[in-house]
C-alpha cells in the first residue's frame, strides 16, 4: 500500500501541549497520580454549550493540528477531507451519566462513540468520507491505514485521524481493570493530517506478542487510542528521518504499522501527485 505522509500533528495530553511536554518516564512524572486530567478547552461558550468535554477536546486537537500545520480551516473543509476517528473509551463518561440519570435526556446523543467525530465535522465544514474505529492503538493504527487506502483510491484528498480518550470520569471504573492497563492514565486527544506520500505502508497483527522495551507506553502512560497519535508527534519532533515503525497491543493483540521511509512531510515539498485509478 501507497505510504501517506503526515502534514501536520496535534496532539494534547495530560502533560501539556505538544509532544515537548512529554515526560522520559511517565510513572516517575505521574508521582503516584492515577489520572492526568485535560481541562475543559476554552472554546466558544454559546456555540459550544452543550458539547461534552470529549468532544470539545476533539475539536480542540483539530484546532492544534490546524495550528502545526500553519492554515485556517478552510484548508480542511468540504468533501474531499476524509475523517477517521477512533478511541477506547471517550464515550464512556457519558454513558454513565445518563445511566445514572445525572445528565438529563438532552445529553442522550452524546452517549453514542459517534458524537465526537459529528462534531468535529460540523465544526470544520467535513463533509468527506467519515469512518469510526472502537479499541486501543490497534483501531487507530487501522485507522491509518484506512486512510491511506482512501488516499490512494482518490477518494479524498487529505484525510485527518482524530483519536480522543479521557478518564476521569470513569476512573473508579478503570481501576478495577488496572491489571489490563498501564499506569497512568493519561487523558489525550490528537490528530494526524495524512496526504498522498511516497513509499510504502504495512501493517500486521496477531494474537500475542510482547510490547517492545521502551515504548511509546513507557514514556506516554497509558492513551489507549491516543498513543499512536502521541507517539508520532514524538518521532517528528524527535527529528526522526528514516523508515518507522510502530506497535501497539490492545486485548490480546499486536499490531505492527510500518513506514518504509519517514512519514513526515518537509515543509515547502511538492507534494506527491495522486495517481490515476482506471
Amino acid at each position: 500500500m501507497r505510504a501517506p505522509t503526515i502534514r501536520a500533528v496535534g496532539l494534547l495530553s495530560g502533560w501539556g501541549p505538544g509532544a515537548a511536554a512529554v515526560p522520559s518516564d511517565a510513572v516517575r512524572a505521574a508521582a503516584g497520580r492515577a489520572v492526568l486530567k485535560l481541562e475543559r478547552p476554552a472554546l466558544d461558550p454559546e456555540r459550544f454549550r452543550r458539547s461534552r468535554r470529549e468532544s470539545l477536546l476533539g475539536v480542540a486537537a483539530v484546532g492544534a493540528m490546524l495550528e502545526d500545520a500553519g492554515v485556517g480551516a478552510e484548508a480542511i473543509a468540504g468533501e474531499r477531507t476524509a475523517l477517521l476517528f477512533a478511541t477506547a473509551a471517550a464515550y464512556a463518561a457519558s454513558n454513565r451519566e445518563f445511566i445514572e440519570e445525572r445528565a438529563g435526556g438532552m445529553y442522550f446523543p452524546y452517549t453514542t462513540a459517534a458524537a465526537v467525530p459529528a462534531e468535529v465535522a460540523i465544526e470544520f465544514g467535513l463533509t468527506g468520507p467519515y469512518e469510526i474505529l472502537i479499541g486501543g492503538p490497534t483501531a487507530t493504527m487501522r485507522a491509518v491505514v484506512r486512510a491511506a487506502a482512501l488516499l490512494e483510491s482518490g477518494a479524498c484528498d487529505r484525510a485527518l485521524v482524530l483519536a480522543v480518550e479521557i478518564f476521569e470520569e470513569c476512573a473508579d471504573l478503570f481501576e478495577r481493570a488496572r491489571g489490563r492497563l498501564a499506569r497512568p492514565l493519561v487523558e489525550a486527544a490528537g490528530c494526524l493530517w495524512l496526504e498522498p506520500g511516497e513509499g510504502t505502508l504495512s501493517f500486521e497483527q496477531r494474537r500475542g506478542g510482547r510490547s517492545e522495551a521502551g515504548g511509546a507506553r513507557q514514556r506516554l502512560g497509558e492513551m489507549l487510542a491516543c498513543e499512536p497519535v502521541a507517539a508520532l508527534a514524538l518521532g517528528r519532533d524527535g527529528g526522526a528521518a528514516g523508515p518507522l515503525r510502530l506497535q501497539g497491543a490492545w486485548r490480546g493483540e499486536t499490531a505492527w504499522l510500518a513506514w518504509s521511509q519517514s512519514p513526515y512531510w518537509m515543509r515547502g515539498a511538492e507534494r506527491p501527485r495522486r495517481r490515476r485509478i482506471a
